[in-house]
């Protein structure tokens, strides 16, 4: 699943090439979005901005109308010339947007709609997400009421539940864990509330400076331990089996939860036994 920061840079890279252009053809193999397009044209449209809340994609065209976008595991977004060829075989497009100079064209994405300003804030999938780090407005004190509130479920769950926190994924699942010295397993309701604020803050620098980084390097990957080495980017993420980075310790691998997704980590830097408080 993308990132927050993915979500974000994706945004970012795609108001700077299409924001204060024209659309000139529209298509999509989705219905909902082409009906609505048959009763009021977006082709003519100004692209007035691209923004991202949580890992929602918001595409604001000629002021009436939002394309609300998510990626979920394999969509994505690509940015063309015209006339350039295509990254992704076609039968892969979802949705094509030209304007003179730049085409934006959708990948494998299998959650839009078009939705007016009025529809979006009654939108129940953007009013529930939780404080987003790469906000402005983060409520780093609302995330860890949010986070304490889910007492049955174990931290790393807890961190993908985007009405908890929005825009953490399963790779800064675990290395957020990491840094924290948290046992992915723990359950919420042992976790003191100075811990929970703890792993807020590193999720919360994590993203930040990922962002930073990689807006100024769009090649660079996520980096989470601070090496410029490429093949030391990621402290237990996808490293099963290998050592510790930091004890030598080999990284276990589990999928668990209700989405059986992927959780890495260091036996010994993140014991089950120790104490919530250390």
């Amino acid at each position: 699943m993308p990132e927050g920061d993915t979500i974000f840079l994706t945004a970012r890279t795609l108001h700077r090439a299409l924001a204060g252009r024209t659309v000139t053809r529209f298509e999509s193999v989705y219905p909902q979005l082409t009906r609505v397009d048959a009763q009021t044209p977006l082709a003519g449209q100004t692209i007035e901005r691209v923004e991202a809340r949580g890992k929602h994609l918001l595409m604001w065209i000629g002021g009436a109308h939002i394309l609300r976008t998510h990626m979920r595991m394999h969509g994505s977004w690509h940015l063309y010339r015209p006339g350039e060829r295509w990254q992704r075989p076609r039968h892969e497009m979802r949705i094509l947007i030209e304007t003179e100079k730049i085409h934006a064209i959708g990948f494998g994405i299998p959650d839009a709609e078009l939705v007016t300003p009025e529809q979006l804030e009654r939108t129940s999938v953007l009013r529930e997400l939780g404080p987003d780090p790469l906000s402005d407005a983060f409520d780093a004190t609302e995330a860890v009421r949010r986070l304490r509130a889910r007492s049955d479920v174990s931290i790393a769950d807890a961190l993908l539940d985007q009405s908890a926190i929005a825009g953490i994924g399963n790779v800064y699942k675990s290395e957020v864990l990491f840094a924290g010295h948290v046992y992915p397993f723990t359950q919420m309701r042992a976790l003191p509330p100075e811990r929970v604020a703890e792993l807020v803050a590193i999720a919360a620098t994590m993203l930040r400076q990922n962002v930073a980084e990689r807006t100024t390097d769009p090649f660079r990957g996520r980096r989470t331990t601070g090496r410029a080495d490429p093949a030391a980017r990621l402290w237990v993420y996808g490293r099963g089996g290998k050592p510790c980075r930091r004890c030598g310790t080999p990284i276990s691998r589990s999928a668990r939860g209700p989405l059986a997704r992927s959780t890495y980590w260091c036996e010994r830097c993140q014991p089950a036994d120790l104490p919530p408080g250390a």
